[in-house]
């Protein structure tokens, strides 16, 4: 779903294929779906990913789908291996496509919070400055974990609407 301020959610399900247990995404798809599905990670895109590298320490990995329209979407990506264990930590991406699911159509509704169950504020980030100024007006509001049943990670995200606030829980 495109949203405003280059920002869409994107619904994501494990292929019954040998290949999804192969890649980390394809893992902490999976795992999340076992566990009955839900909020499984925010991503944040960058113009330029060697900066994050640099923080992780190693490159990032390209990665790409064919649409049904043929289009081929390419991308970088950093972190997936991160989220697995740590949902409360968004993992990274450079779009190599000028093309991308932000565009899909036409954007009527904006991220306006995201609440997130985590004790530490994303204290273990080493982006949590970059995290926080990169949400393009939206706001993160924390819980305790032991409100959502001790599961950390994105507990809901709140939308402004044409027709007013919806919360994704």
């Amino acid at each position: 779903m495109p949203l405003q301020n280059g920002q869409y959610i994107e619904v994501v399900c494990p292929l019954d294929h040998p290949a999804t247990e192969q890649t980390p995404w394809g893992k902490a798809v999976s795992k999340k779906a076992q566990e009955g599905g839900g909020w499984l990670t925010w991503v944040f895109a960058t113009e330029d990913i060697a900066k994050i590298e640099e923080k992780f320490g190693r490159n990032a990995i390209e990665g790409h789908r064919t649409r049904p329209d043929g289009s081929d979407l390419k991308w970088k990506q950093i972190g997936v291996n991160e989220i697995t264990d740590s949902r409360e930590l968004p993992f990274f991406i450079q779009w190599l496509t000028a093309d991308h699911p932000s565009q899909d159509g036409k954007a009527v509704a904006a991220i306006e919070k995201i609440t997130i169950a985590d004790t530490d504020h994303l204290a273990d980030s080493w982006f949590k400055s970059e995290i926080l100024g990169g949400l393009n007006g939206a706001s993160v509001d924390f819980v305790d974990p032991s409100t959502n049943d001790g599961e950390y990670g994105i507990v809901a995200v709140h939308l402004t609407t044409p027709a007013g606030s919806v919360v994704l829980d």
